[in-house]
């Protein structure tokens, strides 16, 4: 069979579908984009159309202001789009309202993952294999020295600090959508119910994971307490605030960080982070190369991370693939 893919065409600034003349997770405002998430990196606001999974667009109205011109996608469910183009939103397993964008045109299927992660979330939906001619995968932890540990394991290293340091709390920084949350329903999942403290920051997102019916436990805000009070606990705030002024008021503060990029110890070394804790929301090594194999398409297409490795991957397995050159895409503070 042939294959053309004329119809969808990477650009610097996102992913043109050209004959609905709609961008996926574009970097700069658009008539029309289709967007994955709500992380800064895949959306915007200024866009005069978004179409997205309701959570997604409740994230980026709190984010972004982003309300005019929106359009809720259900997971599954088609929506026709200009040019004989339909998408569908599927479970991504990165974060609330994530999703892989299923496009299909002239009978070939190209799914855009967006972010995602294989490993069972409590705060979203598993991510879901999908059979297409062109899968367009992220590859940040691109590297096979990126193989995440079992989320069990850091967070038995996150209680054991904290039962060993009752005169103390831990301050995890996690970043402000998805970490966060995650990080607190994960301790929540093992039976840890005393009150989790939160930096002023993390609030708004953490009660609109609430909305969605995300129970995160009983939450409050450090400026609502003594400094006594939170000694014995854990209290989450933005990496940023890790070693600002602000953590001063805490009760001789463990530093703790969950992000993939713990892995790398001069990154914790450069943070100044006690208690690196490897978890991370998106697929590491494994995971890419698994995914891969599990959608087996005709092509992979690979964007905003470590390019290179995973295209070797491909080339050593007898896959045809392809780097994308997209700009816009950061490394979160996963």
């Amino acid at each position: 069979m042939t294959h053309d893919f004329s119809w969808i065409r990477p650009e610097p600034w996102g992913i043109h579908v050209v004959p609905a003349d709609c961008w996926i997770d574009p970097s700069r405002p658009v008539p029309r984009a289709l967007v994955t998430h709500g992380h800064a990196d895949h959306a915007r606001g200024g866009h005069g159309e978004t179409l997205a999974t309701p959570e997604t667009l409740a994230i980026m109205k709190l984010r972004y202001q982003t309300q005019d011109g929106a359009r809720a996608t259900v997971y599954g469910e088609p929506v026709p789009l200009r040019g004989g183009v339909t998408a569908t939103w599927l479970p991504a397993g990165h974060v609330l309202g994530s999703a892989q964008i299923l496009l299909e045109h002239a009978g070939e299927r190209i799914v855009v993952t967006g972010d995602y992660k294989r490993r069972p979330d409590p705060t979203c939906p598993p991510f879901e294999v999908t059979a297409c001619d062109v899968l367009i995968t992220e590859a940040t932890f691109g590297l096979p020295v990126f193989r995440h540990p079992p989320i069990e394991h850091e967070i038995a290293k996150l209680l054991k600090a904290l039962a060993d340091n009752p005169d103390r709390c831990i301050l995890v920084g996690a970043y402000a959508l998805g970490k966060a949350q995650r990080l607190i329903a994960e301790v929540r999942r093992v039976g840890h119910c005393a009150p989790i403290y939160l930096h002023g920051a993390m609030e708004r997102m953490c009660r609109l994971y609430e909305s969605f019916g995300v129970d995160l436990g009983d939450l409050r805000l450090v400026s609502d307490a003594k400094k006594e009070e939170i000694a014995g606990h854990i209290v989450v705030c933005p990496p940023s605030a890790l070693n600002d002024r602000w953590s001063r008021r805490l009760p001789e503060p463990i530093t703790a960080m969950a992000s993939g990029w713990m892995r790398v110890r001069q990154r914790a070394r450069q943070r100044m982070v006690e208690l690196p804790l490897v978890i991370s929301d998106h697929a590491d090594w494994d995971e890419l190369t698994k995914t891969v194999e599990d959608v087996n398409p005709y092509e992979t297409w690979i964007t905003h991370g470590r390019e290179e490795a995973m295209l070797r991957w491909c080339q050593l397995h007898q896959r045809r693939a392809k780097a994308l050159a997209l700009v816009g895409y950061e490394d979160e503070d996963d």
